[in-house]
């Protein structure tokens, strides 16, 4: 480990990763679920190349160092990289190998193409010919001049085509394995009560003759090869082309990014390999990766349920204990403030709410900021609704949202469409924050309310993702969520508005500033030997400004506690630390996304949920709000649940200086496993 004042974020980050992969690990976890961590894991490590390791590869070749730890150098940090990747690789083999034991115990095999038997061998051609054929259009590469562009998303069978006897040279030929349109996994008819699964790439081997029958080979051989691209989006500096016409070109040249990492099985034949490596213009220097049989084992994160006799034992989401019996949730939050957490709660709550603006004669105006946006957009539904029922709807559509680009450029043209207002971000700053502000004028009064949270408008991932949202009318947070849409309508005008607001803490104008100012206050209480606490929930703490606020807060005597899901560039255990600082990651069942912040205050405690991590991106570089909480009562039911999550002794990893990423053990204390726990904390209160 090199040494530094902080940890690297890049390798922070695959230590985040390698609790995935403990998850996967842990016989505990029902097997399905180890076989999705396995999904997770491959998919995360597929964006880390796509991104991270694009951008220190970028940084080398124009000599430029990281913003962040300047003491080192991407080459370095790469090479570290490397040595990581390699031992994660080992270890998932290991799992994956002890996966496939145990469902052998479950009676449930994945079989390859060599192991049909003579009825199966007939239902993978009746079943290649019905649902496979038309979908693969093999690539004779030897008689391509121009190498095809290999999609990053897909993976590839190379094959090698020969003839017995040797009258006919043998050929090479890519296949384009179509598992975005035909299930990856196919289940076989199978006898008793055995389940058997063969992966689609498996159908295409045992059908090659069939694809390339009129060539007069009878010999065949195919192996998995992957390319992982750049994925960084160029924006040209064009005034006269629109945003929405560069992502469009961005998005096509982000097809042909250059390559990061080539990933192929260790038995292809020595002759394609070579061939394969030369057109694609690849060298030792490139990530040259060897592995096993099968690649993209993001797709195993759909792995049949159905082939499984335990079904999943998941909890479903319930009612808020204050919505329970009402008729409208728009009248509840005009009477006081809730507190939506997720899964746990139901996210129709915050549907409805939507859906009851979108009817309501009173109700003149709804905006409302989206990131990420489910397939089939139940929002979008009552959003569209509003428009067709006389309301003035805006939407802010985050066009540059990584990876859901192109999604939320289909969304812009829809909503347009149906007559909303749309609106795509502020230049140079994406927007983040997740903010919703609806008006009505009731006997002449105008009265706003909506909701701040941590979550994105996605009902598809509000059940796995842990978040809370805040519903509320309080006219000083709406006033100040007001002047953030005021903003983000007429941003080269109006950023006055957001140094403006009173109780919202913004980025990129306040909110740093204002962090910075609230850790002071805790180190000054500490220095006059006065209580003085923070407490944080994160997704990542890399910003090494608050990084150095937090040293000095705990070399004066702060007591802080974090719970940090992914990256902790944060050194959290130094000797001059007066107080050792408590600090863990959850990786559980659901995905902890919340965002809480908690300082002492001389016994006023403030409490805030935002949409912000402590990183440069999300304190310079993006539109976020930091939303306080006013009511007792829920700030009693934040604390509550984040001590339930600083307790948590089955799923909480250690974050120390040597990412070991060590489970804090239960010993002789009553075992905690938070997020069970609040769900049953949370469900109690249905009753009281």
């Amino acid at each position: 480990m090199l040494k530094q004042k902080v940890i690297f974020r890049d390798i922070s980050w695959l230590s985040f990763n390698s609790r995935v992969l403990q998850e996967a690990a842990d016989e505990t976890v029902p097997l399905l679920e180890r076989i999705k961590f396995l999904g997770i894991f491959s998919n995360n490590l597929d964006e880390f190349f796509r991104v991270r390791v694009a951008t220190l590869k970028r940084m080398i070749e124009v000599g430029k160092k990281p913003n962040m730890h300047l003491e080192a150098s991407p080459g370095l940090i790469l090479e570290e990289i490397q040595d990581n990747v390699v031992e994660q690789q080992k270890e998932f083999d290991r799992i994956w190998n002890e996966i496939l034991r145990e469902l052998k115990k479950e009676k449930i095999f994945l079989i390859n193409e060599s192991q049909l038997t003579k009825a199966q061998q007939n239902y993978v051609i009746e079943y290649f010919n019905e649902e496979i054929r038309s979908n693969v259009v093999p690539l004779m590469i030897e008689s391509i001049q121009a190498f095809p562009t290999l999609s990053d998303k897909s993976i590839y069978l190379a094959c090698r085509m020969s003839k017995k006897d040797k009258s006919i040279a043998h050929r090479f030929a890519l296949v384009s394995v179509p598992s975005r349109i035909v299930s990856r996994f196919v289940i076989l008819p199978s006898k008793d009560d055995i389940k058997q699964i063969i992966l689609l790439e498996d159908v295409i081997r045992f059908c090659l003759p069939y694809i390339f029958s009129y060539f007069g080979y009878d010999t065949f051989s195919a192996h998995i090869i992957k390319v992982t691209r750049d994925a960084e989006i160029d924006i040209d500096t064009d005034i006269s082309t629109s945003l929405t016409q560069k992502l469009e070109k961005g998005l096509k040249n982000r097809k042909k990014g250059k390559p990061v990492r080539f990933i192929f099985d260790k038995e292809i034949d020595a002759s394609l390999l070579t061939y394969l490596i030369k057109r694609l213009g690849l060298s030792g220097k490139d990530n040259l990766l060897p592995g096993g049989r099968i690649h993209n084992f993001k797709d195993f994160i759909n792995f049949p349920e159905s082939v499984f006799n335990k079904k999943s034992t998941r909890k479903k989401p319930f009612l808020h204990p204050a919505l329970k019996g009402a008729d409208k949730v728009t009248d509840i939050i005009l009477e006081k403030d809730i507190l939506l957490t997720f899964p746990y709660h139901s996210f129709d709550s915050l549907i409805d709410l939507l859906r009851e603006a979108a009817i309501d004669p009173d109700v003149k105006n709804i905006k409302i900021t989206s990131y990420r946006l489910a397939a089939r957009s139940k929002i979008i539904n009552a959003l569209t609704n509003a428009v067709r029922n006389g309301k003035q709807v805006t939407v802010v559509i985050e066009l540059r949202a990584r990876f859901d680009e192109e999604a939320n450029l289909e969304w812009k043209e829809e909503l347009e469409e149906a007559g909303v207002k749309v609106l795509i971000g502020v230049p140079n700053l994406k927007v983040h924050a997740k903010i919703c502000l609806i008006k009505k004028i009731v006997n002449g009064r105008t009265i706003h309310y909506g909701f701040v949270g941590t979550c994105n408008l996605n009902e598809r991932t509000a059940k796995i993702y842990g978040d809370h949202c805040l519903l509320t009318s309080d006219r000083f947070i709406m006033a100040d969520v007001n002047r953030v849409f005021n903003y983000l309508e007429q941003p080269k005008t109006r950023l006055h508005l957001l140094k403006a607001c009173k109780t919202l803490m913004v980025s990129p104008v306040t909110m740093r500033r204002q962090l910075g100012q609230l850790i002071d206050k805790e180190i000054k209480a500490a220095q006059a030997k006065k209580p003085a606490a923070i407490t944080i929930k994160l997704n990542s703490l890399s910003d090494e400004l608050l990084i150095n606020k937090l040293y000095d807060a705990a070399k004066a005597g702060v007591e802080i506690s974090m719970v940090i899901r992914g990256i902790i560039c944060m050194l959290t255990e130094n000797k001059k630390f007066k107080i050792p600082v408590h600090a863990i990651s959850i990786v559980d069942e659901y995905l902890e996304h919340a965002r809480v912040m908690i300082f002492y205050n001389g016994g006023k405690e403030k409490v805030f949920i935002t949409s912000a991590d402590w990183m440069v991106r999300n304190l310079d570089h993006r539109v976020e709000v930091a939303c306080p909480i006013f009511e007792k009562d829920i700030q009693a039911e934040l604390k509550d649940i984040l001590q339930i999550q600083l307790s948590d002794n089955i799923k909480a990893r250690k974050l120390d200086n040597a990412l070991s990423n060590q489970y804090i053990n239960p010993r002789n204390t009553k075992k905690v496993r938070s997020q069970v726990d609040t769900y049953n904390y949370l469900f109690r209160k249905l009753s009281t």
